[in-house]
């Protein structure tokens, strides 16, 4: 009996921690017309996937626009993904042709920010992340120990190798 509870605290560690391992932290924010400007601060070591940025109404586009900061020779601003727009009208003048959203990766230090867009909603999707790979300054992921015991397979035995004869198929000598 405590063996089966000290398996099943086991699997439920392992389990809890591929759920922390797993879970994605993305967030999603709406932004309609009346809203405030969304503002996302970026640290230095740290970078931000945008993987959708929709819009329904409107008439002027919705943009994502950064303001590096920090580095003197790399500060500026510019828009770097425009929302695609999701047509809902049917009829005549409803917009048939398809829009492809793109993705984008921002890298800190910076300031990315959202306009509303009058008459329009907004929809963004982002994922800010700790840069731990060339010259990030964090500290890398702790790994989690898998333990595997070996199990008992079959082992081969050393036996004769057949060698041809020439008499095989498909063509049997005479």
């Amino acid at each position: 009996m405590k063996s089966r509870a000290v398996q099943s605290l086991v699997a439920l560690t392992f389990l809890a921690a591929a759920m922390i391992a797993v879970a994605n932290p993305f967030k999603s924010k709406i932004i309609t017309g009346t809203d405030s400007t969304l503002v996302i601060t970026l640290p230095e070591d740290h970078f931000m996937k945008i993987t959708n940025f929709t819009q329904v109404g409107g008439t002027d586009r919705g943009v994502v626009e950064v303001t590096l900061t920090g580095d003197t020779e790399n500060v500026g601003t510019t828009n770097v993904l425009a929302a695609t727009r999701i047509d809902l009208s049917t009829g005549a003048n409803s917009q048939t042709a398809p829009e492809f959203g793109n993705r984008v990766v921002i890298t800190g230090p910076a300031t990315v920010t959202v306009q509303p867009v009058t008459g329009a909603t907004l929809f963004i999707t982002y994922r800010k992340e700790l840069n731990v790979g060339e010259g990030g300054a964090g500290v890398s992921p702790t790994p989690i120990p898998i333990f595997i015991s070996p199990t008992p397979g079959v082992t081969p035995t050393p036996g004769v190798t057949p060698t041809p004869t020439g008499t095989g198929f498909p063509f049997p000598t005479p």
